[in-house]
């Protein structure tokens, strides 16, 4: 099948607009103080491949970042077509009542699967606009213009089952059948403003080779992989500024992080220490020391036993470790990782593309450009 009649999502749900990753149903407002039409529904629809706005769901945790549809430049943040970004910005605002949750369009969220026009639904989401990155505004840069889109946090609800009967009657307004409809996580939520999330935690605590390198059809991230490779055949020692600034791209509130001497058994490329709770102008909060070791390798050697046991014998009382490798961890190491519960973090190849690309980074001009700024290197 092809063109708009095969779209599934028209057919599974009511008056859903053809096209777009954002797809709001009735009008493209939710304003409270309007007497007319607002949206009653909301599809959010992505293939989760777009390397400059990698859309994704955390499953274990059931956060879902969505990218607003300002994506190309040439407008202002809330000037976009389909009024995407104006309608997240007004979701957000009304969320911290209940009054305002009450007039809350339903999210409903689907990922393109990849073959043909098969679609997954992901769940039910709620914004998150009472977490301080429920939604921000990030720049981008095309062609040399810099522009804004929207970085927005949806919670997943727990819910196993989403009425037809509910969507329906929200479509055309019929608020006493969308009540009696209506998920018990979503009225709990308008009531009280807490969102039970969906929360996937995994039976497999240790990734696969596969699941730590990027998909082999991912050109973008084995461009940007293979451009940090490069980059350091020659100089691999350099990589661990690189590898420790990427930890703190992770974790912001990382503090004195210092590259360590280099040494020949290796074992920690740095040293550092991590704040948990309270603020730098309050009393509260502590630290946690922690030491990373770095490894820009190919995807064809990955690291074994050796390398993760030497970076675990050096972390002393209360420390945990950091890996940051352009590679993957072998399998055996990695188990006797997780199953020993030794407290390190791995950061493997796959990991760091998707972090460059939530930082705007997707080319190899990009990435080198980013190297030099941590070098220092003039450009």
């Amino acid at each position: 099948m092809s063109g708009h009649g095969a779209d599934p999502l028209n057919k599974l749900v009511p008056n859903c607009p053809n096209e777009g990753g954002f797809r709001a149903i009735g009008a493209r407002t939710i304003e409270l103080s309007s007497k007319g039409k607002r949206c009653t529904a909301l599809v959010l629809s992505s293939s989760g491949t777009d390397p400059d706005w990698p859309d994704h769901l955390d499953a274990e945790s059931g956060e879902y970042i969505y990218y607003g549809d300002n994506k190309h430049g040439g407008r202002e943040l809330h000037g976009t077509s389909k009024g995407g970004n104006l309608l997240l910005s007004q979701m957000f605002t009304i969320e911290s009542t209940s009054h305002g949750r009450s007039h809350m369009p339903p999210t409903l969220v689907f990922e393109k699967t990849g073959i043909g026009r098969d679609t997954r639904f992901l769940g039910l989401a709620v914004p998150t606009s009472q977490e301080s990155d429920g939604l921000i505004a990030i720049w981008r840069q095309t062609s040399g213009i810099r522009f804004q889109n929207y970085k927005a946090k949806f919670r997943i609800l727990d819910c196993n089952k989403v009425s037809l009967a509910w969507i329906r009657a929200l479509v055309v307004g019929n608020h006493e059948l969308a009540n009696e409809h209506a998920p018990e996580s979503w009225a709990h939520w308008i009531k009280s403003g807490k969102a039970v999330a969906l929360h996937a935690p995994k039976t497999l605590q240790h990734r696969t080779e596969k699941d730590q390198l990027p998909d082999e059809h991912d050109e973008v991230g084995l461009q940007l992989l293979n451009g940090v490779r490069e980059r350091f055949k020659s100089s691999p020692h350099d990589f661990e500024f690189v590898a420790a600034e990427i930890f703190r791209l992770i974790e912001p509130r990382v503090y004195d992080l210092e590259i360590t001497k280099m040494s020949s058994d290796g074992g920690r490329d740095a040293i550092g220490r991590l704040r948990v709770g309270g603020d730098e102008s309050e009393s509260d909060g502590i630290f946690l020391e922690f030491a990373l070791e770095a490894k820009a390798w190919a995807d064809s050697h990955g690291l074994g036993v050796k390398h993760t046991s030497r970076l675990i014998s050096r972390l002393k009382h209360r420390q945990f470790g950091v890996i940051v490798t352009t590679s993957y961890i072998s399998k055996q190491a990695y188990q006797e990782i997780r199953e020993d519960a030794h407290p390190v973090v791995v950061i493997a190849a796959r990991d760091i593309a998707q972090i460059l690309r939530s930082r705007g980074i997707s080319t190899t001009n990009d990435v080198n450009a980013w190297i030099d700024r941590i070098l220092g290197v003039d450009s």
